[in-house]
């Protein structure tokens, strides 16, 4: 039991740096198509972007499913897998773009620390030049607004 719980929060942790790659290489770089509609104005309560968090969706479940017939560990990291997609939801739709009908704010300083280099990430348009790509890590307000000075000024 210990092991799985170890497994199931070592997946969760270990999912920020793959969603941080793929945040900058993959939605900023070839799958632009579809995160474009994430930094434009929204039009609805869906954008194409969101086929990104149905992906991650698939596979969690699929590892859920692999685990059941017989692959025992995998289903704990679909778990982590799931786990991170729902904090994604409620930390970045729900708290920093405020696609719910009650809009909390951030209250703390960690919350608000990933809210304002969200922000940052935001305050470049197009794929190019953007700053902060981690969903649950940002480095600290100084070193992404120097960041973004020198981006700007290349």
């Amino acid at each position: 039991m210990l092991l799985n719980l170890a497994v199931l929060f070592g997946t969760l942790v270990a999912m920020e740096g793959v969603g941080t790659l793929a945040h900058k290489y993959i939605m900023h770089g070839w799958g632009w198509w579809l995160h474009r509609s994430h930094h434009e104005p929204q039009l609805g309560m869906l954008e194409t972007n969101d086929l990104y968090l149905l992906a991650l969706g698939l596979v969690a479940t699929g590892l859920v499913a692999l685990g059941k017939l017989g692959y025992a560990p995998l289903q704990w990291v679909g778990g982590g897998v799931a786990g991170y997609g729902v904090l994604y939801v409620i930390a970045h739709d729900g708290l920093f773009h405020r696609h719910w009908p009650r809009t909390p704010r951030p209250v703390n300083r960690y919350l608000k620390r990933l809210h304002r280099a969200h922000c940052l990430h935001h305050a470049i348009k197009g794929r190019q030049g953007s700053v902060s790509f981690g969903f649950f890590y940002a480095p600290s307000l100084k070193t992404l607004k120097r960041q973004l000075q020198a981006r700007r000024r290349a």
